[in-house]
């Protein structure tokens, strides 16, 4: 199989497992809060991706012939300062996101998360980065698609649609974030680390937070058994293998061909919603979808000296 077709089926396969993993956030929240859920399974994904460097670490020991592999201090220094930075961010993003979820569908979750591929250049600019015309362009598609898909004929926007908003504005500045980063550590340490701090923090705001949002009366042992499976797909799959996969995927791929191919987690997540959770878009809300994911396509579509010179990674959305 040559590299292109083996990254093609790499990333479609992360796409499809952070699609899916929509479907399974909103059903947890059947059965418990937003933070009791990310803390776990953030914690969850922390650990298959220690699993995952100690099996990396032993293996490259054996290349090293039984010496260990050289961690320098500057770089510990920047692994737990960038950790713990993106772990806030993705608290932030996360959490929100979830909350959201206890009030909107898992479809309409996913095309509106989606939105952060657009809102990364736009928060790019207080950063100095160039954005071309097919940003703007893809923003006008995108507001457009998001008033057909979440604005009502009264004018008013689903509570639940507008927090996912707010959790993907978090999850545009979680990407720049772990851009700033990643060049100077390694992007699965980087990971791990933010997944323990989000965890952390999810757990510790949990006893206040989660009773204003679950459905639930309380907190129970038959609850949490309910969540399991839920919770072991989101933390085993989507947070750690995902960015495993995402990160294997990616090294041979075009990043524009990798950002549009994981930019269909939207469409695994409708997919996800219809056959699982038996979930219905009217023809308006269609039509509102299929403009944002033109949206998204054309702002990441390379053009003029873009096309020439563009060296960049595509956005890393650690779910």
């Amino acid at each position: 199989m040559n590299n292109a077709i083996k990254s093609t089926s790499i990333l479609t396969l992360t796409a499809m497992i952070w699609g899916f993993a929509f479907v399974a956030q909103r059903s947890g929240m059947e059965h418990v809060g937003p933070f009791f859920f990310n803390g776990v399974r953030t914690m969850l994904g922390a650990l298959t991706l220690i699993v995952f460097l100690t099996i990396q670490s032993g293996a490259r020991r054996g290349a090293n012939g039984g010496k260990p592999a050289v961690f320098p201090r500057a770089e510990r220094k920047t692994l737990l300062q960038g950790g713990l930075l993106c772990g806030l961010v993705l608290f932030a993003g996360s959490n929100f996101q979830q909350i959201g979820l206890v009030f909107t569908t898992a479809s309409k979750a996913g095309f509106i998360t989606t939105l952060y591929i657009i809102l990364v250049p736009i928060f790019g600019i207080f950063l100095k980065h160039r954005t071309h015309w097919n940003t703007w362009v893809g923003v006008l598609l995108a507001t457009v698609g998001l008033y057909c898909l979440c604005i009502t004929e009264s004018f008013s926007i689903d509570p639940g649609d507008l927090v996912i908003l707010f959790g993907a504005a978090f999850w545009a500045i979680h990407i720049l974030v772990i851009d700033r980063f990643v060049r100077r550590t390694d992007a699965i340490r980087l990971s791990c680390v933010q997944f323990i701090v989000c965890g952390a923090f999810s757990l510790a705001v949990m006893p206040f937070a989660d009773a204003h949002f679950m459905t639930a009366p309380t907190l129970s042992l038959e609850s949490i058994v309910a969540v399991l499976p839920a919770i072991l797909y989101t933390g085993v799959l989507s947070s750690g293998a995902g960015f495993t996969l995402q990160a294997v995927g990616q090294k041979y791929a075009n990043p524009t061909a990798a950002s549009i191919i994981m930019s269909t987690e939207a469409i695994f997540g409708v997919i996800g919603g219809f056959l699982l959770l038996g979930e219905r878009f009217t023809g308006r809300e269609m039509l509102g979808c299929v403009l944002m994911f033109a949206a998204v396509i054309l702002a990441q579509l390379p053009f003029g000296e873009r096309a020439a010179a563009r060296t960049d990674r595509p956005p890393q959305k650690s779910h």
